[in-house]
């Protein structure tokens, strides 16, 4: 790898033997991926995927510590994914508490210490959608990035236009301290064409988390360029059209490793270039009403048999303020019609603390009516609850394909979530 006199000098410890062996990662990350150089960070604000004080995450730990003492941070600050615990919103029984506080995230609150040392923004940049405009992270078109989280990712690269490869948790700290990332891959041009041409012929709008699926599960690591989307989400990128493209891309990240896509007509990429961005041996991929269909009902029930819902949770990744609004209302709205005072199911609401801040301010009347169905709303990760082995023992029903992908969660469509909710069925 080729170095700059000034990387050069961070690696030869200039600026301290720490700051040297997280820059010698990153050199020894880039070797492996045949990069050529270090290119300089330009959104100076990170994303952390590392959120949770796992008790067993102990080098973890070592190395934070080593950060702090040596007094590095990332300068531009960062934000960092969910936490894994909300006992008022998501309440445990004695057992499940345990096993959490002893056995799991025993290092919770000692690892947020670490976390705030060495650059967190503030108390309340816990979130997967770090790139919402409440929270403010947000890149600009071909911003150099060093974050990590799939979910956001593939959001940044795609929908923003940014550069950011899907790096493992302290790979993304360790760039935004020495302000350097290892030149690869999807910060390339090349590595930004599109290898498959994926056609999306449904006679209805497709779900974003069953579209994504079917892609993810297709391209694998791939670049698709996807055709036919703007005749449902249009050619503007909207709150409306962004929050679908977060819920496909989530999908196509976690049921497959997708880094980038490009939606035609859409995305800042493809409107600027179109099919310059497409290879000339792409392959194709049609996906109509039928393959949906099949999509979804290749996702295998990890339920006991004859099992009933006890737990719905919705928003993973995050909701956005407008898909909070909405879901409260239609909660709202099935409870009411089935003639219920409360939720036939628990049911969580997962978004941003800024995005819940905003909704409780600004919906005051449909907040307090949605209190009043029992529903909760919460900023953690489902998936780290999801992770305390005694919840598979509750059948929780999802409308997320990353959750259903990494836990023993059902996916659902968002139809028939609310008429689980409502009481209308229970499995």
């Amino acid at each position: 790898m080729k170095l700059t006199e000034g990387q050069k000098a961070i690696l030869d410890g200039a600026q301290g033997e720490v700051k040297a062996k997280v820059m010698k990662t990153l050199v020894m990350f880039g070797e492996i991926f045949g990069a050529e150089k270090m290119v300089p960070v330009t959104h100076a604000q990170g994303h952390l995927v590392t959120s949770f004080g796992i008790g067993l995450l102990k080098p973890l730990f070592r190395i934070m510590d080593e950060l702090v003492r040596a007094g590095l941070k990332a300068e531009g600050g960062f934000t960092v994914d969910p936490r894994p615990l909300d006992y008022g919103n998501v309440k445990c029984n004695p057992l499940l508490k345990l096993v959490f506080d002893k056995f799991m995230y025993s290092e919770q609150a000692s690892y947020e210490e670490q976390l705030a040392r060495v650059g967190l923004r503030d108390k309340d940049a816990f979130t997967c959608t770090c790139y919402l405009p409440e929270v403010g992270n947000i890149p600009q078109k071909g911003d150099v990035l060093s974050w990590a989280e799939s979910s956001a990712v593939v959001y940044a690269n795609s929908v923003l236009g940014a550069r950011c490869n899907r790096n493992s948790g302290m790979l993304d700290l360790f760039g935004s301290i020495v302000g350097y990332v290892p030149y690869f891959g999807l910060l390339t041009e090349d590595g930004r064409k599109a290898s498959w041409k994926v056609y999306v012929e449904t006679s209805v709008k497709p779900e974003a988390q069953i579209l994504g699926s079917a892609v993810g599960m297709k391209v694998m690591e791939d670049v698709p360029y996807v055709y036919g989307l703007d005749k449902w989400i249009g050619t503007d990128l909207n709150e409306e059209a962004a929050a679908y493209l977060k819920d496909f891309g989530a999908a196509t990240a976690s049921n497959g490793a997708v880094g980038l896509y490009h939606i035609d007509k859409l995305t800042p990429e493809a409107k600027e270039s179109g099919e310059k961005l497409i290879k000339d041996d792409a392959k194709t991929y049609v996906i109509d009403d039928v393959e949906l269909e099949r999509i979804y009902a290749s996702y295998p029930v990890m339920w006991k048999e004859g099992g009933k819902a006890k737990l719905v949770f919705i928003g993973c990744p995050h909701l956005t303020y407008t898909q909070l609004v909405r879901w409260a209302a239609e909660i709202i709205g099935v409870v009411r019609s089935a003639g219920r005072k409360k939720t036939a199911v628990r049911t969580v609401l997962c978004a941003s603390p800024y995005v819940v801040k905003k909704f409780v301010g600004e919906n005051a009347t449909l907040y307090e009516d949605l209190m009043l169905t029992g529903t909760k709303i919460t900023s953690i990760c489902p998936l780290m609850y999801t992770n305390n082995p005694l919840t598979k023992a509750t059948a929780i029903a999802t409308n997320s394909n990353k959750l259903r992908t990494y836990s023993l969660s059902r996916y659902y469509k968002d139809k028939d979530i609310l008429k689980i909710i409502s009481g209308e069925v229970s499995r």
